[in-house]
């Protein structure tokens, strides 16, 4: 039997929205086999995603597998889930290219799960990634009409909320979409029947996917697997979790960097840190709590709580190296900062700040408050000169006391670049040619 179980654990955690059978509850005393779906509509999951990815690596590190199935197969179909609209569907070389980065996705959580079960005895199971395509590829139309489709019935499969949802929209459900959930459902057959996987889980929107594998599991073979669904993450302002002003906040390093994974999450709310630190991190429940008591007294020091989120979630999707870059970058984005400034850190912090591009000659041996008027960072000399005098001007995060200044070529970050700030928040990043 194992030490913890799992249902406990993600019930404290704020992850269970629904079960299809409480027995899951003791049939999760015995190791399990657990699996959840990634179609792979984009080449990078997103914030959104890290729920049921967390949710396997909980299975996980109380001493049962986890399987991550991408899906090569459905992904070409289009789950209609949540969707107001039919999504556009995609050639098999996009999804080729997509599965490669979800695949790095999966791993990344998934590895620091398995690295943080190294301390704990019973669990030595390794994550499983699987493609739906593998199986679904050597299937016949014709086959799986006959041998599948029979034990779905249109009532029920009309009844499920994704669908009737889609049916009183304008657009209304292609029969393409209408099957999708015939080919979750074989999903968990094949897994059950191939794997041993009996638990299928995922986000709220997926309780009618997930069930229709168990009917067809029950129907088949006669037998009992289970679902859970988790509740979708919406924060407390109403906002979709995972967006911002510049889209979905994914997973992938060269879509959203480390450092704007982490500042995403070092500005969210009070009201949310703590919902958070218990659906995305590995951080104990004792910990949270401690931290949670301390929010409430008056001298909580702010944003205390969501630096610690920040660092936990970045180190568990972009790793220790990914972690200290995002730290570096924050710390040399703030004016008076000792970091030392590169070219690595200011390309990080450039999309948040405007930027100017001018010439050599425009900029060295030219003084100061010319060119903080001439990237309008300032609006005048005298502006400029006042500021200076106040300590509020800043070169490649310098503190400027001379308003009389030049800048010269040793001034220049890898000889093309130069960090202007006017106090604290306003920058303006210069690119010389």
């Amino acid at each position: 039997m194992l030490q913890k179980n799992i249902i406990d654990i993600l019930s404290e955690r704020g992850f269970i929205d629904a079960i299809t059978d409480e027995a899951l509850r003791n049939a999760a005393n015995s190791p399990l086999k657990v699996y959840s779906g990634f179609d792979p509509t984009a080449d990078s999951l997103h914030l959104g995603s890290m729920v049921p990815l967390m949710g396997l690596a909980w299975f996980q590190r109380c001493g049962h597998t986890p399987v991550a199935i991408v899906g090569g197969a459905t992904g070409m179909i289009g789950d209609p889930s949540g969707k107001s609209a039919e999504r556009q569907l995609l050639d098999e070389p996009a999804i080729k290219k997509n599965i490669v980065g979800v695949t790095k996705n999966i791993l990344s959580v998934l590895t620091a799960s398995e690295q943080g079960c190294l301390e704990i005895e019973h669990v030595k199971n390794q994550a499983i990634i699987l493609n739906n395509l593998d199986w679904f590829s050597g299937i016949s139309f014709v086959n799986f009409l006959r041998d599948v489709g029979k034990y779905f019935r249109i009532g029920p499969m009309l009844a499920k909320e994704s669908v009737k949802l889609r049916m009183q929209s304008e657009e209304g459900l292609s029969f393409t979409e209408f099957s999708y959930q015939v080919l979750q459902g074989y999903d968990f057959h094949h897994l059950f029947k191939q794997y041993g996987v009996s638990v299928q889980i995922g986000g709220s929107d997926q309780w009618g996917n997930i069930t229709a594998g168990t009917e067809l599991i029950r129907k088949v073979d006669g037998m009992t697997a289970y679902g859970i669904t988790f509740p979708l993450l919406v924060r407390s302002d109403g906002q979709k979790f995972g967006k911002s002003e510049k889209g979905s906040i994914w997973l992938s390093a060269d879509r959203c960097s480390p450092y704007e994974f982490y500042q995403y999450l070092i500005r969210m709310p009070d009201a949310d840190v703590i919902r958070l630190m218990k659906l995305l991190t590995f951080m104990n429940m004792e910990e949270i709590g401690q931290i949670e008591l301390e929010m409430t007294k008056a001298d909580y020091i702010p944003n205390r709580a969501q630096k610690r989120l920040a660092e936990e979630v970045t180190r568990i999707v972009h790793g220790e190296k990914g972690l200290e870059i995002a730290l570096k970058v924050t710390e040399g984005a703030s004016p008076g900062s000792a970091t030392l400034l590169d070219a690595s850190v200011l390309e990080n912090i450039a999309e948040d700040m405007p930027n100017y591009q001018c010439s050599m000659n425009e900029v060295i041996g030219h003084k100061l408050i010319d060119l903080l008027v001439k990237v309008e960072l300032l609006h005048s000399k005298s502006d400029a000169r006042r500021l200076i005098r106040n300590g509020g001007v800043y070169v490649n995060n310098k503190k400027i006391i001379d308003e009389n200044v030049e800048i010269h070529d040793n001034d220049l970050i890898d000889g093309c670049l130069l960090l202007l700030s006017a106090g604290k928040k306003n920058k303006v990043l210069v690119r010389l040619n």
